[in-house]
């Protein structure tokens, strides 16, 4: 077990945590210190890296409130982040240590916001068993809406052919804008606020930082009629998944079909190679209820469901690991 090291994260580990986010078999840029350090102001990190003797195997993105461990409060999930070589052995005796650490450090639980498979670039469900050992509970699912390529056969529903068909009637036409602010202050704030009186996760500045950071990551497609922006979707690219952070339309949406247009250039051309379009969750109350039209409405396009779970634990379970292999 001696061999096993874990180290909280510092900032001279920034270009190491990054290289190494960058080749492992679970991880997404949301990963990298610079999107999760955004907003370090409003959370206490607790990462930590772990060693195998010399050799980095995995990353643990997490903070902390009061005597518990969140991977990752800020993000939009976490978990155990492997090296693409590692072995199961490796794995749980790396998650043991990690364990061992936090409890030696008055820590008495830990909540995973787990990575869903869809993000994976190879089989990665080490932890999804580790936490069967854990005695860990569920404590929130979600239901996110995908479209993959074993579900691109269902297609669109017929509402959403004739959504389609006002749009193209209505001549619309999609841009990608290197800037948010025509969206996130003609569209997006107003709408969040006035149907959910809340503000995007992500504010103006926040977001054009993020797009700064990751060029190649955060894309934003408006759709335009008469150069009058009518909609607009926020992607988060990675390597197998197009998800979409945010979606919001004019209040003409249904007369012009604007999203059914936008989603239709996403889904069909700009990231048609992509293996995943993901529209997100469309659950409220911390997954215990699910929005029917919202999530109807992401199925019309021809996405199914997959779940995105929270596990939570005590780590004096540590000790439940020690006793796996035999």
């Amino acid at each position: 077990m001696a061999i096993y090291s874990v180290k909280s994260y510092q900032s001279t580990h920034k270009e190491l945590w990054n290289d190494f986010v960058n080749k492992a078999k679970n991880a997404t840029f949301l990963f990298q210190r610079d999107f999760m350090d955004y907003h370090k102001d409003r959370f206490q990190d607790a990462s930590v890296l772990v060693f195998k003797k010399d050799e980095l195997i995995a990353v643990f993105p997490a903070n902390a409130q009061k005597d518990q461990i969140i991977s990752h409060q800020g993000l939009s999930y976490g978990g155990l982040v492997l090296k693409s070589k590692v072995y199961f052995s490796d794995v749980l005796l790396a998650f043991q240590a990690i364990l061992e650490f936090y409890h030696s450090e008055g820590i008495q639980s830990m909540t995973i916001k787990t990575l869903p498979r869809i993000y994976n670039r190879m089989p990665s469900d080490e932890i999804d068993y580790l936490l069967f050992k854990l005695e860990a509970s569920l404590v929130r699912r979600d239901v996110t809406s995908v479209i993959g390529n074993d579900t691109s056969s269902l297609g669109r529903s017929s509402n959403r052919e004739r959504g389609l068909k006002k749009a193209l009637k209505n001549n619309l036409e999609l841009r990608e804008s290197q800037g948010f602010e025509e969206f996130w202050n003609s569209i997006l704030i107003p709408n969040l606020k006035q149907k959910h009186k809340t503000s995007p996760t992500h504010s103006l500045d926040e977001i054009t930082l993020l797009k700064e950071k990751f060029p190649n990551h955060i894309r934003q497609f408006n759709a335009y009629k008469n150069d009058r922006l009518v909609a607009g979707v926020t992607i988060f690219e990675t390597e197998q998944v197009a998800h979409a952070q945010y979606i919001s339309a004019g209040e003409d949406k249904q007369e012009l079909g604007s999203l059914d247009f936008v989603f239709d250039k996403l889904i069909n051309d700009i990231f048609r190679d992509k293996p995943y379009f993901d529209f997100g969750i469309s659950n409220e109350n911390n997954g215990q209820h699910i929005n029917e039209g919202l999530l109807k409405w992401k199925e019309d396009f021809g996405a199914r469901t997959v779940v995105h779970d929270h596990y939570q634990f005590s780590t004096e379970n540590y000790k439940n690991l020690k006793s796996v292999f035999i």
